[in-house]
């Protein structure tokens, strides 16, 4: 099963036994929610390719007191529909579930329309928004099942990359190996090409399907426990969370490298997802050589 099949499971699921869960669509995935349309059809809301109005929509059913979830590919949910997302939503005090599909480049044979690896950096501007960037279809479930119960907004990254394995569903830093050279974090499906990369590496490693709020207590346990010199692996735009390591470690001297999505070029050739991620430098090959280089001076960088 995939992320966005499990996510079609367990938002039909909700609606079943929670009467305040409504769904707003833009068409996407449609097709996918025709159980709960024929159940649910009061509670199913399909506006057609016009995400800000599903956005607004959406806020009118949070003021109305339901909870609902909206739901399109990545930039039709965050990019397309931003300033509905900061008025509608925010500036109105209410929350709704902004759930997406294709991640930053899951679908590279629709071009740059399709692709949006800024989406939690433009979140993260936005105040109060839970973020969950699972790493396995397995931890859908959980991650989505809990946002049913209180009002806040949340967003919800689905993609069609994952881990080897589900790891965790809570909240927080949770580690994987322990090292002493240097602290390693991994979010949501970087997770196995992190361990592949730093298979031979004293390193500590952290993985997190949840990145905001921000595990600040966690990272400055790791980094007491092995080094200050560390590496941030997100699978969407490079330095993202830069900052929140910075203010975590603001009393204490570290280094820190941010891996992801390369800011220096736009990638204007469609080809496949695994020619993204390695020309992002986001396969075990390329993290190694990063890794490598920044811990000890070693190693090959990315072009």
């Amino acid at each position: 099963m995939s992320m966005r099949e499990q996510f079609v499971r367990t938002t039909t699921e909700a609606m079943e036994t929670d009467p305040r869960v409504a769904l707003v669509l833009a068409e996407i995935s449609a097709d996918r929610f025709t159980d709960a349309l024929d159940r649910h059809a009061d509670r199913v809301f399909n506006v057609g390719i016009r995400e800000q109005a599903m956005v607004g929509v959406a806020g009118g059913l949070a003021l109305a007191g339901m909870r609902p979830v909206l739901h399109s590919i990545t930039p039709f949910v965050v990019e397309r529909p931003f300033e509905q997302l900061k008025l509608d939503l925010g500036h109105q005090g209410v929350g709704a579930i902004a759930v997406s599909t294709g991640a930053s480049y899951d679908y590279p044979t629709a071009g740059r329309t399709h692709m949006a690896p800024g989406d939690v950096a433009l979140i993260d501007t936005l105040p109060g928004w839970t973020v969950h960037v699972p790493g396995h279809p397995d931890e859908v479930d959980a991650l989505l099942s809990r946002e049913f119960g209180h009002d806040d907004p949340a967003y919800l990254r689905l993609s069609d990359r994952a881990n080897a394995e589900p790891l965790v569903t809570g909240p927080g830093w949770h580690p994987v190996r322990h090292g002493r050279d240097g602290v390693v974090l991994a979010v949501g499906p970087m997770l196995t090409p992190v361990l592949a990369a730093t298979a031979a590496m004293d390193v500590t490693v952290l993985y997190a399907a949840t990145i905001r709020p921000f595990d600040a207590d966690g990272l400055r346990a790791a980094v007491r426990a092995a080094s200050p010199d560390v590496v941030l692996v997100e699978p969407y735009l490079r330095g993202t969370s830069t900052h929140e390591v910075a203010e975590a470690l603001a009393d204490t001297p570290h280094r820190v490298l941010s891996l992801g999505v390369r800011r220096d070029r736009e990638l204007r050739a469609y080809g496949t997802a695994d020619e993204h991620e390695a020309a992002h430098g986001l396969g075990p090959t390329g993290i190694a050589g990063e890794v490598a280089h920044f811990l000890h001076g070693v190693g090959k960088r990315v072009a």
